[in-house]
């Protein structure tokens, strides 16, 4: 595994990360049991990853709470949380800046942490993102002095929503749609490096999408199911051809995750696991190289083949 700055104050990040979305109950078709979601996360450590993001409204806390109570028995100081604020435990979504405090003081019960390394607006509305018209900021710095945060920033999935934050705001962490299928964000890339932010590539897998299970006749019964027949059928037709090109099918997830990562902007990946398996193939993506042509014919591909269509997520 492959370890990354992140922050200034805490230890390197893995590469690969640990997208806790699925560890929470009634979040996936099959809600992964107490024992199951403790295991995950245990085995994640003794294979090499210490970043674990998550947020309140994960299975409505649940996901914080196994999060931390499988961690309790790991050296903190070489663990690196990351939370959200925006999306509430109860499922709804509050972005007051007055909210902050309360939120986060709520992560931290269930964590039972007495800090996070990084809290993070949860895909919040435009306005919020511009720190010249928004308090939130300013709680976040306060945050930050009384040590119960590390660094601040927003999930966002947009170029433009990137560019506004880091212009207007003191933003150490970003985390920002990118994959195979989604590059804008790319083309914010080169600030972020000059302001020294830490960028976690979130949805790198789109949705399972590249990690070559789905195919044009898969049909969804969970928060997937969003997608209409259309949509699947596209998004079946362009891995097909990001298989042709990549010369990948057996390993197509760790190659996307690969594709990822060898952008020098990107700190860490955070797929979803909902079983060890599927943890392991993660991991081993630290283990996979890409080459500078089969990134650059991927990225040509993007922007030929893909860009037009705007991808429903």
């Amino acid at each position: 595994m492959n370890y990354n700055k992140y922050l200034n104050h805490v230890p390197p990040v893995s590469e690969v990360g640990f997208g806790a979305w699925q560890l929470g109950s009634n979040t996936i078709a099959r809600s992964l049991s107490e024992k199951e979601a403790l295991t995950m996360v245990h085995k994640a450590v003794e294979w090499g990853i210490n970043f674990f993001d998550t947020a309140p409204n994960y299975g409505l806390g649940t996901s914080e709470k196994r999060l931390g109570e499988a961690l309790k028995d790991f050296d903190r100081s070489q663990i690196v949380i990351n939370t959200k604020f925006g999306h509430t435990v109860s499922g709804g979504r509050n972005y007051s800046s007055d909210y902050i405090r309360e939120s986060l003081e709520g992560s931290l019960r269930r964590l039972k942490m007495e800090y996070v390394d990084s809290l993070i607006i949860h895909n919040p509305p435009f306005e919020i993102l511009d720190g010249n018209k928004s308090e939130h900021y300013e709680v976040l710095e306060r945050l930050k002095e009384e040590g119960k945060i590390r660094g601040y920033g927003a999930s966002v999935d947009t170029y433009d929503e990137m560019k506004v934050l880091m212009e207007t705001t003191q933003s150490q962490v970003i985390e920002t749609f990118f994959n195979i299928l989604h590059q804008d964000t790319a083309r914010a890339f080169d600030l972020a490096r000059q302001k020294n932010i830490s960028l976690i590539g979130k949805i790198p897998l789109d949705s399972g999408w590249l990690s070559g299970k789905y195919k044009s006749d898969t049909t969804f019964s969970d928060i997937r199911d969003r997608w209409s027949k259309e949509d699947i059928q596209t998004r079946a037709h362009l891995v097909n051809r990001i298989k042709e090109i990549s010369g990948q099918e057996e390993e197509l997830g760790q190659m996307a995750l690969a594709f990822c990562l060898s952008n020098e902007a990107i700190t860490t990946v955070i797929p979803g696991n909902s079983n060890l398996s599927q943890l392991e193939n993660n991991v081993n993506a630290s283990k996979t190289s890409i080459s500078s042509e089969i990134r650059a014919a991927l990225e040509k591909f993007y922007l030929e083949e893909v860009k037009h269509l705007n991808l429903p997520w």
